[in-house]
Order: C-alpha cells, then structure tokens, then sequence
C-alpha cells in the first residue's frame, strides 16, 4: 500500500507540472519552462525506483523465502511491458529531453507529464482489492474514473498535441503528422502503443468484473 502512495504522489506532482508547463507555454514549439528538465532530473530516478518497488510488490505476493535469477526472471516475464517502459523513460526519454532538444518543444513534454493522471485512480482501485472492498461503490466509481483519466490523459492526449501544433501553424488535424519530422511521429507512436494496450486491459478486466457482479445480483435467495 506503501508503494501505491508514493507512486500517486508522483503522479500528482508530475500532472501539477505538466499542467503548469502546458498552459505556461504559448508558442507550443519554442516557449520553454524551467519545470521541464528540473522534473525529468526527478522523474528518471523515481522510475528506476518504480522498477525496483514492482520487483519487491512481486516478490513478497509470491511469497517466496529468497531472491533468485528465477524470481527475477519470473518478474521480467509477468511486467515486461512495464518495466520496458520504465527503462525507456531512463534512458531514452531523459537524455532526448535534457541535451538534443535544443530547448524546444517544452509544451509536448509537459503534456507528456499529463499521463500521470491516471495513475492515482490505478492505485486507489488495487488498495480497494487489497483491503477486500472490490465488491463496494466505491470501488465501482473509480474504476469508471480509471477508464475516463487513462483514456483522456494518455491516449486523447495525442492527438490534443497534435491539434495544438496545427492550430498555431494552421495546418488541419489529419494533415499534421505529415508537417512533423518522422522521428517524432515514431516517438509518438511509441509512447502511445503501449497505452492502447493498457487501456484496452483496463475495458477487459472492467468488462469481467461487470458481468461478475451481473451475474452476483442474478442469484436470489429461496423463499419457503
């Protein structure tokens, strides 16, 4: 439980920074913001810190008695993903944002650290299954709010960024991607795979817990 606060603390820093440098920056390529590389400094390291927190979280659910090659194998194997993403924020997304960006385009970094959104909601719903309430309203609202934050802050975002581009250099949505260098459509993409990936887990785990408790309430007691 430990874990989920601190990761949703970071969230909220990380979306307060994200937002403060998105609405901070008027011309979306060349305004810049001290937040930017002051949070990245941060951010890396919380993420090699989120890595080792998963790795422990794995460890004691399996409740084993040691650490091994294979638990860290196991662990690897179960949150590939993850952890890929992690490292790819380490050491691909940092340096790219702290010395090739020639200082440009702080807006999309910001909106980037807007993905964050969602994580507090994530975290909430796995303390609510840990301390046994996954059965209660509570529980049910935040899963709607987990699938709206997911969907509006890291996928909705996208093209939001791109709308942004083309409304200052009036180029139409549909036509922008191909004003962009391709490094930054692929950039993109990247970041972006993985979200629909997650976001469609999120619909699939939602879709069973619904038709769990449809078929919870379908069941009545015998009168006599």
């Amino acid at each position: 439980m430990r874990i989920r606060l601190v990761s949703s603390i970071q969230a909220c820093l990380a979306t307060a920074a994200g937002v403060t440098v998105a609405t901070s920056c008027r011309d979306v390529m060349t305004d810049s913001h001290w937040l930017v590389n002051a949070y990245v400094s941060f951010g890396a390291p919380y993420m090699v810190y989120d890595v080792y927190a998963m790795y422990l979280s794995h460890y004691h659910t399996q409740r084993a008695t040691g650490h091994s090659l294979q638990m860290l194998k196991a662990f690897l194997m179960k949150d590939w993903m993850m952890v890929l993403h992690h490292l790819a924020l380490v050491l691909i997304f940092m340096p790219i944002t702290l010395f090739f960006r020639r200082g440009l385009g702080d807006f999309f970094i910001g909106c980037l650290f807007t993905t964050e959104f969602s994580t507090p909601f994530v975290s909430l719903a796995r303390i609510l299954i840990q301390l046994g309430l996954d059965d209660t309203r509570l529980h049910r609202i935040n899963g709607l709010a987990v699938l709206l934050s997911f969907f509006t802050s890291r996928i909705l975002i996208f093209p939001y960024m791109y709308w942004m581009y083309g409304r200052q250099f009036g180029v139409p949505l549909h036509r922008v991607a191909f004003h962009l260098p391709l490094h930054c459509n692929l950039g993109n993409l990247v970041i972006l795979a993985p979200q629909v990936h997650w976001f469609i887990m999120l619909l699939r785990k939602a879709s069973r817990l619904y038709l769990r408790q449809k078929r919870g309430t379908g069941v009545r007691p015998k009168t006599h």
